[in-house]
């Protein structure tokens, strides 16, 4: 009933969010003699933030209109090459380009499969790391779906499902003509586990495998340096989980009595993590409206437009993940087993390995990643490499500066190197 109830609470709350808005327009006009009230500012600055904290957030857009290939300007376009029940594969497809040096680069650029977290937001959440790997790549990331919008009747989501869209994944990419089969895969956080499930799935069964796998911040073997998320997720039982936390989706969606993780829920974790940093940003943003700074208050929207955005996930997968990753550590231990077979990662041996670990990550502690080096024995050490970036968060690991100028870089060597 949790569920029912957050929706009725925003439902009671729209009326005040239009007399809110009313109330705006009414303060800001220059027409309005309330607009040149003293303390008109600090009133429009307090309900442009009580807007705020109500507001409902949608999927951003990732918008990357356009980036630049060999001095040239390219325009991106995105499209959906592979549509499945719980997911898509986005293209950011490279057009408008003249023929010659540029078309010739952008045929020559490694094919990349990027694996965004299904972990409560949206994909968009790595527009910067999208963005920063189109002008040396040609990028295609896993678009989860909703799955509050999603219908009962599509089924269920489980671990085993996940890794077996992985596999279906990279054999679509394989068969795509561009980068003539060769496919380099970059997971972000939660997906490593299921990731190199997938491919060790497929090394077993003798398939062809991806030239390079990228891992960051991923939970591999979360017995090492645990963090207050793998803390929280390990002193509880299985049943608090389904108890407390997975609710039924309410009628009025297309995926209604489904039951899944909701995203408000998730949203409300987010924050409990730190809540005075958060308390504190908004206060700042208060300021900003008063004082007239829009640009830092821009930044805040943005920001917040992202984080606020977050969608429901499915029951299976999530308590699946709470149990084989973080209560039993399968994969770390070696009794991980999907869809009946064993996941042996020390069969890969013609992929080569990258992992990225932040110095300062609270959501992965250190050497969590790392920990895939361990159990890919059979990947020769000229394959295999390292790296802790100092002074990064967990964020930090996949967007911003820090990424950009010290993690990237390395990425799209370790990318150049492989791409045979």
């Amino acid at each position: 009933m949790l569920y029912q109830f957050h929706e009725l609470q925003r439902s009671l709350v729209e009326p005040w969010r239009w007399w809110a808005e009313a109330s705006t327009d009414v303060l800001t006009s220059p027409l309005s003699p309330l607009s040149y009230a003293p303390n008109a500012g600090k009133a429009v600055a307090g309900i442009d933030l009580m807007l705020r904290l109500t507001g409902r957030y949608n999927r951003p857009a990732f918008a990357i209109g356009h980036i630049d290939v060999a001095g040239e300007r390219v325009d991106i376009e995105e499209r959906v090459i592979l549509d499945l029940p719980f997911c898509e594969l986005r293209h950011f497809a490279k057009t408008g380009v003249s023929a010659g040096k540029t078309t010739r680069a952008i045929k020559a650029q490694p094919q990349v499969l990027l694996f965004a977290p299904l972990s409560g937001h949206f994909s968009t959440l790595l527009r910067d790391t999208v963005q920063t790997m189109l002008p040396d790549h040609d990028v295609v990331i896993t678009d989860w779906k909703d799955c509050r919008d999603i219908s009962l009747a599509r089924g269920a989501f489980h671990f085993d499902d996940y890794a077996a869209y992985v596999q279906q994944f990279i054999r679509f990419m394989q068969k795509r003509t561009e980068g003539n089969g060769i496919v380099h895969v970059v997971s972000v956080c939660q997906p490593t586990v299921p990731v190199l499930a997938g491919i060790a799935l497929m090394a077993a069964n003798g398939e062809k495998l991806p030239a390079s796998m990228t891992m960051m911040g991923g939970p591999i073997d979360t017995s090492k340096n645990p963090t207050s998320v793998n803390d929280f997720a390990t002193r509880r039982p299985l049943h608090w989980f389904e108890q407390n936390v997975i609710q039924r989706v309410p009628v009025k969606y297309e995926g209604a009595m489904r039951r899944v993780y909701p995203g408000f829920m998730q949203l409300a974790g987010f924050v409990a993590m730190n809540p005075q940093r958060h308390v504190q940003s908004h206060r700042d943003y208060y300021d900003h409206l008063i004082a007239g700074d829009g640009e830092s208050a821009e930044a805040h929207r943005r920001f917040y437009n992202e984080y606020n955005a977050v969608m429901d996930l499915p029951a299976e997968y999530y308590l699946d993940t709470i149990v084989r990753v973080f209560q039993e550590q399968r994969l770390a231990r070696g009794t991980l087993v999907v869809a009946d077979q064993p996941v042996t990662p020390e069969a890969i041996t013609k992929t080569a390995l990258f992992t990225i670990e932040g110095e300062l990550d609270d959501i992965s502690g250190s050497g969590q990643t790392e920990a895939a080096h361990t159990l890919c024995t059979g990947i020769a050490a000229n394959r295999r490499q390292h790296y802790t970036a100092p002074g990064v968060g967990h964020y930090g690991i996949f967007s911003g500066r820090k990424y950009r100028q010290m993690i990237y870089p390395k990425i799209r060597a370790f990318i150049d190197k492989h791409n045979r």
